[in-house]
């Protein structure tokens, strides 16, 4: 007897609807640290030749000065995405002089928490919350860890794509209302199957001993400069990465919108007792925005969250009220040190495929018991992915990360071959494969390959990262922008220092009151 998967799988490539599943659009943002040669970390400010960090709306900075963040706008098709992003990388090398752009997530060399310069964004209140937010960042869990890279993919289904589908499902919710809930049903599942995202693209299962500093992490020694675990995937996604889940109050439900929109809420409006001890305003100065769970939506650092965009100053969670869902944003991914941008054409086709295949499978609430058990998928995949005594927590009963990806992706078959059918190029059935093949071999996974790359001669972590940065910026260097859109880009970052400018020549009320009426938004 056919699933009801398969099922809505059938009905989908029987309908019209099924031609609308390739008009998906994706939107990359990319994080990379701007590094000496030598691998230290950058201590000269944003490259005023990008233009402005606060109003650019492609090229920007993270939590630190040095830490480059490239957006692209949401496009139709994977490689309309990653050419902007190529192009944004290409852009961007042509005006570093001799900085490197580092091609891993995990970042070399940290000389302490006081060499790690916390972005700047000016003198106007929306440049001063930026700063202040990220100052409260590193009061709060160490600036090491927010200069750690990722890889976000954020994807959307086609608009006329929902109400098709909201036919061929016979459901007669509001149409706002059906397209939440089935962002909601597809987060879900993404909690669910997220650990085949960390074994098939987790691309740091090793750091440089100095991003640690003096602690001593529970890993396993490679070398003199480095620590790794021989069967990691991720440790960017492990405990001893990027991350905040571990707070009492972040307990964050997506059962539907309305949950996950009270229980972030809470999460933004209650104070915490270590936070109240750091302060908020202290002899004049401001530590961070406030001293609650979450100063605001962003800090939530969950593998993938809801996303409406904001009008004007709106409070993202009042976006999402207001107009529900508009796309996912995947978080989870590291940055791929064998591919220029950090992100591979097969990886986003695969991406894409899962999108509709947790849009499409069962997806019921996540009850307390499913939770503990996806958090153990998601720890012990992120540390020891690859050992092939791994078991997981499937229903209740174990099985190894390569029996369930390889059903998985015999289950996405289907979705893969639709979507050739109907995508701009004929090539996520190759990209399934590829994937398939990874479960088949841990050796084709990026973890296992670096790891490798390190025992062939690269000698530690951080030889194999400035080598692979380098490779990239000649390639970069050797790249060539198209006249049309390096006078494109041009343009943006001389307009975006003129919008920073009149923001900040604008009158305004003292930060206090800015923030206050920011907070006070109803």
């Amino acid at each position: 007897m056919a699933s009801s998967f398969e099922k809505r799988l059938s009905r989908l490539a029987n309908s019209s609807a099924g031609s609308l599943l390739a008009g998906g659009k994706i939107g990359l943002e990319k994080e990379s640290l701007r590094q000496q040669p030598d691998g230290y970390i950058a201590q000269t400010a944003h490259p005023q030749a990008l233009g402005s960090a606060l109003t650019h709306p492609y090229i920007t900075t993270d939590y630190s000065e040095a830490l480059l963040e490239f957006i692209t706008p949401p496009l139709q098709g994977v490689r309309k995405s990653l050419e902007f992003l190529d192009d944004l990388h290409c852009f961007t090398y042509s005006r570093l002089d001799d900085e490197l752009i580092w091609a891993t997530s995990m970042p070399c060399i940290v000389e302490g928490e006081h060499k790690i310069p916390i972005a700047r964004y000016g003198t106007s209140p929306e440049g001063l919350m930026k700063h202040i937010y990220r100052r409260g960042l590193g009061h709060r869990y160490g600036h090491a860890m927010q200069v750690i890279a990722g890889v976000h993919f954020n994807y959307s289904f086609a608009d006329d794509f929902w109400p098709q589908l909201q036919d061929l499902w016979q459901d007669r919710s509001d149409p706002q209302s059906f397209i939440s809930a089935g962002y909601f049903r597809l987060l879900r599942n993404l909690h669910r199957y997220g650990w085949m995202l960390y074994y098939l693209f987790g691309a740091s299962p090793a750091a440089c001993k100095s991003f640690f500093g003096d602690y001593r992490p529970r890993l396993s020694e490679y070398n003199e400069t480095t620590w790794y675990e021989p069967f990691a995937t991720t440790l960017r996604m492990s405990d001893v990465g990027y991350t905040n889940r571990n707070i009492p109050g972040m307990e964050i439900s997506y059962d539907s919108l309305e949950a996950y929109i009270n229980t972030l809420t809470r999460a933004i409006e209650t104070p915490h007792p270590g936070y109240q001890r750091i302060g908020v305003c202290v002899d004049g100065e401001y530590r961070q925005l406030n001293a609650n769970v979450l100063q605001i939506e962003n800090e939530y650092y969950s593998a993938m969250r809801a996303k409406q965009l904001p009008r004007n100053s709106e409070k993202p969670i009042h976006a999402l009220q207001r107009r529900g869902v508009a796309y996912v944003e995947l978080r989870s991914l590291d940055v791929n040190p064998f591919e220029p941008v950090g992100v591979g054409e097969a990886q986003a086709r695969f991406l894409s495929a899962f999108m509709a295949y947790c849009l499409l499978q069962d997806s019921p609430p996540l009850a307390g018991e499913e939770q503990s058990a996806i958090r153990f998928n998601l720890s012990q995949t992120a540390i020891r992915g690859r050992d092939p005594s791994l078991r997981l927590n499937r229903d209740g009963r174990e099985q190894s990360p390569g029996d369930w990806g390889k059903e998985i992706c015999q289950q996405m078959a289907g979705i893969s071959s639709l979507l050739d059918q109907h995508g701009e190029t004929p090539r996520y059935t190759a990209a399934l494969t590829e994937q398939q093949e990874a479960f088949r071999d841990p050796n084709r996974t990026p973890s296992a390959r670096i790891l490798a790359a390190m025992d062939q001669g690269e000698g530690s972590f951080f030889h194999f990262a400035r080598h692979r940065s380098e490779a990239f910026r000649d390639y970069f260097h050797n790249h060539s922008l198209s006249t049309e859109r390096e006078a494109e880009l041009e343009k943006l970052a001389s307009e975006s220092l003129l919008q920073q400018e009149e923001m900040e020549a604008r009158p305004a009320p003292d930060f206090k009151e800015y923030l206050a009426n920011y907070f006070g938004q109803s």
